[in-house]
């Protein structure tokens, strides 16, 4: 199948100022959990964080994109970043995984895309490393690439997403608000049977639990039974997965960043509990779905030089006992980036006229002054 020229593909390049004007779950008064989000609450909050996105929507059947997530704004490849990877549902293709779990750190932005743009992220994400300044001498890049299937609203099959559609979201990538729903790597995804995207919150812990910043971000694409708050809202909707409403296989993946000093081992306890946060909102892992979580701790004196004179490497790092408050932050702020990634989204008709339906918030909203979560 031929791919459309540039000039055939409309890009949309998405302010921060978009998501001031999105009805996020907290702009009804929702509140979940019990610590306190950050200023943005989103993955932003986490000090260097940054990202970008590069939305395509072409003709009646491109509804893609790419999103890239960026843990501090100098050359990652030169200094690496602690990370760990966690697989709740393996149907997926995440590039970069072995070495993640062997060496236990991130030397690229990560990037989310389309499943069969993988490689061409994987690609882009080698061709940007290999040109900056001070990677002249590197022969080999660690491209960590996630993915979800959005071939119900998109043609996927075109493979419409370029390796400059990727650069361009790294390009974007900054700190500040985060644009969610149908942007970037979640433009055509579908989450619960309803729209599903891109979504991100985040949680600050109390000063005497040391003060730290855990953000997330989710690309959402799987199913359940939904609830919000604690509330049955897929089964009262009578919309759910066994009710043969639609297919619960999808994917989701999550990204979580915090600036706690931790090591790969740490990350990785970290990352199991996203998918706590996952099941709080009714997911359920699939056989079909591919639910991947991305740990990374951005903590400045982490970081991992590529070259160091030292044989010894002496990273601080926190005691075990100090994890539980940032399970519970991660927990909270996956479950809130997840329903974000629904209250942001809009309906939208893709190829082969299939439709997919926004959360219908009045309904669920109602669901929730009856359950006394709201006013």
């Amino acid at each position: 199948m031929s791919k459309p020229t540039r000039s055939l593909c409309y890009v949309f390049i998405l302010f921060p100022l978009l998501m001031l004007s999105q009805n996020r779950l907290r702009d009804h008064g929702v509140e979940i959990g019990v610590l306190q989000p950050g200023a943005l609450n989103a993955i932003t909050d986490v000090p260097g964080v940054q990202v970008g996105h590069t939305t395509l929507v072409k003709g009646d059947g491109v509804r893609t994109g790419v999103t890239a997530i960026i843990p501090h704004a100098g050359n990652i490849f030169q200094d690496k970043v602690p990370a760990a990877i966690y697989v709740g549902n393996g149907f997926g293709k995440l590039a970069g995984y072995t070495q993640v779990k062997e060496l236990g750190n991130l030397e690229t932005p990560i990037i989310l895309t389309n499943t069969l743009s993988v490689p061409t992220a994987m690609n882009a994400v080698i061709g940007y490393t290999l040109h900056q300044e001070g990677n002249e001498n590197v022969r080999s890049v660690n491209a960590v690439v996630g993915e979800t299937n959005d071939g119900y609203l998109n043609d996927i099959r075109g493979q419409h997403v370029t390796e400059a559609d990727v650069l361009q979201a790294i390009q974007n990538a900054k700190t500040g608000p985060v644009a969610e729903g149908n942007v970037g790597a979640g433009t055509g995804t579908v989450c619960f049977g309803f729209k599903g995207g891109i979504g991100t919150a985040s949680r600050v812990l109390p000063k005497q639990s040391g003060g730290y910043t855990v953000g997330v971000l989710v690309q959402t694409n799987f199913g359940g039974v939904l609830q919000v708050a604690d509330v049955d809202v897929g089964k009262k909707l009578g919309h759910y997965s066994n009710s043969f409403k639609y297919s619960p296989d999808g994917s989701c993946m999550m990204v979580v960043m915090t600036d706690a000093p931790l090591d790969t081992r740490n990350l990785k306890r970290l990352a199991k509990r996203a998918m706590l946060g996952l099941a709080r909102t009714g997911g359920i892992a699939s056989n079909g779905s591919g639910d991947y979580v991305i740990a990374v701790s951005t903590a400045e004196a982490c970081r991992i030089p590529y070259e160091a004179e030292n044989p010894i490497q002496t990273i601080p790092t926190l005691r075990n006992e100090a994890m539980t408050s940032l399970f519970l932050a991660t927990i909270e702020a996956t479950e809130e980036a997840i329903l974000n990634s629904l209250f942001t989204a809009e309906p939208m008709t893709g190829q082969d006229g299939h439709k997919m339906e926004a959360l219908p918030k009045e309904k669920v909203l109602e669901m929730l002054k009856e359950a006394g979560k709201i006013n």
